[in-house]
């Protein structure tokens, strides 16, 4: 049996600023914001865990002045401080039933070894709480754990006969093809003149990582650091307590233990017998009724299944009127339906010269909305989900609906490693889908299989998510999502498309990790780094 993390002096040090040293859930503290702030960065591009990270990349880094910007554990005068504003909140949120004031109040907390399922679960939160995860592009997901195993999950509920074979298979091929893909792609595309050593061997790297990543299964372990305010973590651990998955239950346990060590009066109502256990009571009869009305689940017909595709189900015939109105309502005093102008007139006024895509547009776009319905591979269903100003939901993954199997694969004669080890794990699919239920053998199904999913978005949304989703160094497989969504608009909307300069319509770049990995050597020489 492996032995601690940490030595006794580390773990002496260590201990002023986690809330535990030897669970998977805990919360940071005692640590200024700039550090939470780059150790959250530094997170989603290791597979260390993060005190291991702390340790070594920021405590034990030479001249990192961690010391300086740490300072020293809380004296009892801060201590007093703390008991006050404990009380006053306490006061505030019992007597008075403010729950906004819980927004007052945040809170760090990392979640490691974790399944892509229940990551799914805690980043659904729109508001409140913003979430970072472990990259399939930056990190191998094949390095065995502590015990030489593959890091997936392995829940008392899953303990069927043929689960962990077929996750170990869908591993193996994941970490037999890393290397040779690697190095095939790094003969397709050569290192270039003035490209650095560091560079091409990054964006090679997450070429590869990115066309195997649809052979992880929806059970792979990953790691998230998630920074949220006390009343969006009191509703989040409420909900997980209500899920269908019992990991997700026992996060909730976690999570509010946690929590209560750091925030304790904001989420004190998450899980009592007054407030949260019957919300998420309440939550569980609803999606147990609602699913009794639901039509009998579609049945695996093999690799076909159903296409991916992007169909625009619904939007406002008005949007027009209602965007034009909405930009003259501020600057007038009659009523919303009294502002008329000339359409063309007003978004130039409103839309024109945008220098880049950061510059937002104005809120006016929201009076525009649409509705898709969309059918793509859960690895990019896993990308696009993060997006949080607009409505979504998914279905159950499985795999009636088909697989993509990267294209990219079959250029390098490596496709039929990657098709037969993704069909066989749906034939196991299948029996664990009967035995144990369609919730649970979500776990199983490879990220190469689709899921239906539909987002409703306003207009505003539709520019952020198109504009950043289409650049050309993203994956292909959300990049295509995003343009179909664009089209679909511009379809029915063409002039209040047609400000939208930043989506990028063109067929991206084939090497997508070589611009950005240049323009980092770029800052990296700026800021006298040197780079190889």
């Amino acid at each position: 049996m492996a032995g601690p993390e940490f030595n006794a002096a580390e773990s002496a040090l260590l201990s002023r600023y986690f809330t535990n040293l030897d669970r998977p859930v805990f919360a940071l503290r005692n640590l200024p914001e700039v550090v939470k702030g780059a150790l959250f960065s530094r997170y989603s591009r290791t597979e260390k865990s993060l005190r291991r990270v702390l340790l070594d990349e920021f405590i034990n880094e030479p001249d990192s002045g961690f010391e300086r910007l740490a300072g020293t554990p809380p004296v009892d005068d801060d201590m007093v401080a703390v008991r006050r504003a404990e009380e006053f909140y306490e006061r505030v949120l019992v007597g008075y039933g403010d729950d906004s004031v819980a927004e007052l109040a945040g809170a760090h907390l990392a979640v490691e070894q974790t399944s892509t399922l229940a990551a799914k679960a805690l980043e659904d939160s729109r508001i409140g709480i913003s979430p970072l995860e472990k990259s399939t592009r930056y990190v191998r997901f094949d390095r065995p754990g502590l015990d030489g195993r593959y890091l997936y999950y392995r829940g008392p509920e899953l303990a069927h006969a043929d689960y962990e074979r077929a996750a170990d298979a869908l591993f193996d091929a994941y970490s037999s093809l890393v290397e040779p893909a690697t190095m095939a792609i790094r003969e397709r595309f050569p290192q270039e003149d003035g490209e650095t050593d560091r560079a091409w061997k990054s964006a090679t790297r997450a070429k590869a990582l990115d066309l195997l990543r649809g052979l992880l299964p929806a059970g792979t372990l990953t790691n998230l650091g998630l920074f949220g305010n006390g009343r969006a973590f009191e509703y989040l651990v409420t909900k997980m307590a209500a899920h269908e998955l019992p990991e997700c239950r026992r996060l909730a346990n976690d999570l509010h233990r946690e929590l209560s060590l750091v925030i304790p009066a904001f989420v004190r109502r998450a899980l009592d017998d007054r407030y949260g256990r019957p919300s998420a009571e309440r939550m569980e009869l609803v999606r147990e009724r609602v699913a009794r009305h639901a039509p009998s689940p579609l049945a695996w017909e093999g690799r076909g299944g159903v296409q991916p595709g992007v169909m625009l189900v619904d939007y406002d015939r008005d949007a027009e009127r209602k965007v034009v109105a909405a930009a003259l309502f501020p600057y007038s005093n009659q009523p919303l339906q009294e502002q008329t102008g000339d359409p063309a007139a007003v978004l130039d006024a409103l839309l024109a010269d945008r220098a880049n895509r950061r510059q937002r547009v104005p809120r006016a776009l929201e009076h525009a909305q649409y509705e898709f319905e969309i059918v793509a591979n859960f690895a990019a269903y896993r990308d696009l989900h993060r997006h949080r100003m607009l409505t979504q939901e998914r279905q159950l993954l499985g795999t009636a609906l088909g697989y993509d199997s990267p294209p990219g694969l079959a250029d390098l004669g490596m496709e039929s490693r990657f098709v037969s080890a993704v069909e066989a794990a749906a034939d196991v699919h299948h029996r664990l889908e009967r035995d144990t239920g369609p919730a649970l053998a979500q776990y199983l199904v490879p990220l190469a299989f689709h899921v239906r999913w539909y987002f409703r978005a306003n207009l505003r949304e539709i520019y952020h998510l198109c504009e950043l989703r289409t650049t050309p160094q993203g994956h292909p497989d959300y990049r295509w999502v995003a343009q179909e969504m664009f089209r679909r608009v511009a379809e029915v909307h063409p002039r209040l498309a047609g400000y939208a300069t930043f989506v990028d319509m063109g067929p991206g770049d084939e090497l997508e990790r070589r611009s950005s990995e240049r323009k980092i050597d770029e800052k990296l020489s700026a800021l006298d780094h040197p780079v190889r």
